[in-house]
């Protein structure tokens, strides 16, 4: 049975005497039936009124029988073996007369609450969930569900702690046991309260594994300071970080809490806390969607376009990139944010990447739009090959996070094939070249080439060239086919970087060779999933 009992009597004049609110009043009893916080802040204050006038002999002036799940809880002090717990057993000390209560409400009733700074009062209200709601619905997000969250100012730990210690002080002066439940969370209660309003006002429900987040912010300028103290008793608890703007954070705030003795705290801070002259700010209102990821297969015809934005020194050297042509499209059909790419490799600005392509992957963050049909993603990929012949994709499609792991799975045991245009000092004719097709498994030793030293530690590579077949164009030129260990640096392989491949093709045909022209013909990585045309 979730109700106020005896017990609690005195506990609830003490903190209606301070200025607390009846929500506050609820946590502090350890009173866990969500519907009971639901009551209307003013129903509520009557209830207590009605509670403190009633026989102080009765057990249950206020109750609900409503079953609730478990909630969770915040431990203010170590629980002690052995200690009494009266909620349980022992009989109920008689307590000094206390009155009806009715000045206590009347002083409390206007007042700004000691110890919530005005959460669980205004912010709990019709109007507030409107502004929120209202907030959500224009920002016109895609959502079938929602998870709420609130970050609440650290200080309201601080005044927790303080509003329990002064309750415990009066509870020990009227020789009465306290027993060390814990109370319920201030958070929790909020939420008990607010997410029943924000589904009927959104139309969804809440849930706590949602990727559509409602986030609030509330700061409280005026008792701001009210934390400083605790940096002088426990210094270590709070140390600079470079992205928070303060180190009065609430898990540092908590901690010092944890620390502190009883003594040091009493002395800084009064038990009770004084009420404020005005509510909580809610900051910010903020919606965020989980990311929304897209997967595919590009090819790119271009030898005079790179993968990614190419600047150097903050210049920007080509006007586009494969990542953008694919992207802007992306972007304005999801309403994302920002994005992030990857792929299965990437090539040179001066390599087409030919065949079935490369599979790539963009992460959207913060989409507005999430949801798209099979057709609709269709429609999606032939604007992006419409839009240049630079590039073309194929198989785009959604896919999980988890399936982006696939591309990046065994990037060193994977293979690919390749297409070289090269070129030689000295003549050469068609048996000169014919050797190379019989090589199997050619092993390499590749130091980091010299054009991505400034990017890649210095390093020697061990790769494979599996097999090679040549095509005899004429006395200074051949086109040579390999199938080779990914990672391999194949222009470094044709002209042997200075000595820094080897072997490479100038030392096995013996004479100095070139590459022109490079394609990649073929990464043999199997996602994402073929799609039907």
């Amino acid at each position: 049975m979730s109700s106020l009992t005896e017990k609690d009597r005195p506990i609830v004049q003490l903190l209606l005497n301070a200025g607390t609110c009846p929500r506050c009043i609820l946590r502090f009893c350890c009173v866990g039936s969500q519907t009971l916080y639901r009551h209307p802040h003013k129903d509520l204050m009557k209830d207590l009124q009605e509670f403190l006038k009633n026989n102080r002999e009765k057990e249950d002036t206020v109750s609900w029988d409503v079953a609730d799940p478990p909630c969770k809880r915040i431990r203010l002090e170590p629980r002690e073996e052995g200690a009494a717990d009266v909620r349980h057993n022992g009989a109920i000390p008689q307590t000094p007369e206390a009155g009806d209560g009715s000045a206590a409400m009347e002083s409390s009733a206007g007042k700004v609450c000691n110890v919530c700074l005005g959460i669980l009062q205004e912010f709990c209200e019709a109007d507030f969930v409107k502004k929120v709601c209202q907030k959500v619905n224009s920002a016109d997000y895609q959502f079938t569900s929602f998870v709420f969250s609130v970050s609440l100012p650290p200080q309201l730990s601080v005044r927790e702690r303080a509003a329990w210690l002064g309750v415990k002080q009066q509870m020990r002066n009227l020789g009465l046991p306290l027993a060390k439940d814990d109370i319920v969370q201030l958070k929790e209660a909020y939420k008990w309260i607010i997410h029943p309003q924000l589904s009927e006002e959104l139309g969804v429900p809440a849930d706590g594994k949602s990727l559509f987040e409602v986030s609030v912010v509330f700061a409280h300028p005026e008792t701001d300071e009210e934390c400083h103290f605790l940096a002088t008793a426990c210094p270590d608890c709070f140390k600079p970080a470079k992205n928070k703007q303060s180190v009065f954070t609430r898990m540092a705030v908590i901690k010092a809490l944890e620390k502190i003795k009883e003594e040091d705290f009493l002395k800084h801070f009064p038990c009770p806390p004084s009420s404020p002259k005005k509510l909580c700010d809610a900051l910010e209102i903020q919606c965020n969607n989980g990311a929304v990821f897209v997967a595919g297969r590009y090819n790119k015809y271009s030898r005079n376009l790179p993968q990614t934005p190419w600047i150097i020194d903050g210049e920007r050297k080509l006007e586009s990139s494969v990542e953008e042509l694919i992207s802007e499209h992306l972007m304005a059909e999801f309403k994302a944010d920002s994005f992030n790419f990857s792929s299965s490799g990437r090539e040179d600005v001066d390599v087409r990447t030919l065949g079935n392509g490369r599979p790539f992957a963009i992460e959207l963050v913060n989409p507005r739009r999430i949801h798209f049909t099979a057709e609709e993603m269709k429609r999606l990929q032939q604007a992006i090959n419409d839009s240049s012949d630079k590039i073309q994709v194929r198989d785009l499609q959604l896919v999980t996070r988890e399936a982006i792991g696939r591309m990046k799975e065994g990037e060193e045991e994977k293979t690919k094939t390749y297409s070289a245009l090269i070129w030689t000092d000295k003549a050469i004719q068609r048996e000169d070249i014919a050797f190379l097709d019989d090589i199997k498994e050619l092993k390499l030793e590749q130091k980091t080439p010299l054009r991505v030293l400034h990017r890649r530690p210095l390093a020697v590579r061990c790769r494979l060239i599996h097999t090679m077949r040549s095509e005899y164009i004429d006395e200074h030129h051949f086109r040579l086919h390999l199938k080779t260990q990914a990672g391999t640096y194949i222009k470094e392989f044709v002209h042997g970087d200075f000595g820094r491949t080897k072997p490479n093709i100038g030392s096995l045909l013996n004479r100095t060779a070139d590459i022109l022209e490079l394609d990649v013909e073929s990464v043999d990585v199997d996602w994402p999933p073929t799609l039907a045309d």
